[in-house]
């Protein structure tokens, strides 16, 4: 909601329904007011307006509607935030679950949120590098204003380093050295093509650098699979990851959403809506 439909306003009286009653048997509100915010001594109240408007700026409240009272209203200061975005007000309401949240953000712009039921995502992504590219990626586009949708994100890693430790090999390969992963035990690279003859080996990485390996050195290979596609959980939760085999905009299976490995802030911002768009 815009905060110039919001009308702030400090009274002299306790928040109560009787008193809010009182106070609105005479208030008059701007033309675009739809919503009070009303405050008393450090307590906060929301109220739903209707007005009867003449030709004026002002029209008297001719019906409303309290929202909340003190007791299931939160007043919080965010001084960076957006308070205009619908990802930021759905993450803000997770965490006061039941309660109004009036919030104080970017500008001093006031806002509040109710009932709103955030839509969950899960950011799949694997490091290094850090941080996780997909992770910052979504996180722009949701902060974008171009999701308005009520999208709250928990962030899955696989991290290679860690995924190495479950090899049963004396040494590890990673698919690239431009990554810098390292392992606690012995490790090398497959892009830098190494001798492995005589070398006990294991290959963390994808499906695709194992067809890579495959084929440079003509045998198989102990293989811990860190694809993201190859490790969403199935539970319905939905999810975007990157996959090499995505070369541009998005593509869906069933609860997950692909965008390419090289993916832009306006192909994760496409592929949100998408995912959320399917049934």
């Amino acid at each position: 909601m815009h905060c110039k439909d919001i009308s702030v306003r400090s009274v002299d009286v306790d928040l109560t329904a009787e008193n809010i009653a009182e106070l609105m048997k005479d208030w008059r509100a701007y033309k675009r007011a739809a919503h009070l915010v009303l405050e008393h001594e450090g307590g906060y109240a929301v109220v739903r307006i209707d007005k009867a408007m003449g030709e004026g700026l002002f029209g008297k409240v001719s019906d409303y509607e309290i929202v909340s009272l003190p007791e299931n209203t939160v007043y919080v200061e965010i001084p960076d935030m957006d308070v205009l975005n619908v990802p930021a007000l759905a993450r803000l309401q997770s965490s006061y679950p039941g309660k109004a949240v009036v919030v104080k953000g970017l500008f001093s712009h006031i806002s509040f949120v109710k009932d709103m039921e955030p839509l969950k995502l899960r950011v799949l992504d694997s490091v290094p590098p850090h941080p996780s590219k997909l992770g910052h990626l979504t996180k722009i586009a949701l902060a974008s204003g171009y999701v308005e949708l009520p999208v709250v994100t928990e962030d899955v890693i696989i991290d290679f380093s860690v995924e190495s430790r479950k090899a049963e090999t004396e040494e590890v390969m990673f698919p690239c050295e431009g990554s810098a992963t390292v392992a606690d035990k012995k490790y090398c690279y497959l892009d830098k093509v190494p001798n492995i003859e005589g070398r006990d080996i294991t290959l963390v990485g994808c499906r695709l650098s194992k067809r890579i390996f495959t084929e440079l050195y003509g045998k198989e290979v102990p293989f811990i699979n860190v694809c993201p596609k190859d490790n969403v959980p199935d539970d319905g939760m939905k999810t975007i990851v990157k996959c090499c085999r995505v070369k541009s905009g998005h593509e869906i299976d069933g609860n997950v959403v692909m965008v390419p490995w090289g993916a832009t802030v306006p192909e994760v911002v496409e592929a949100i809506k998408a995912i959320f768009s399917e049934q």
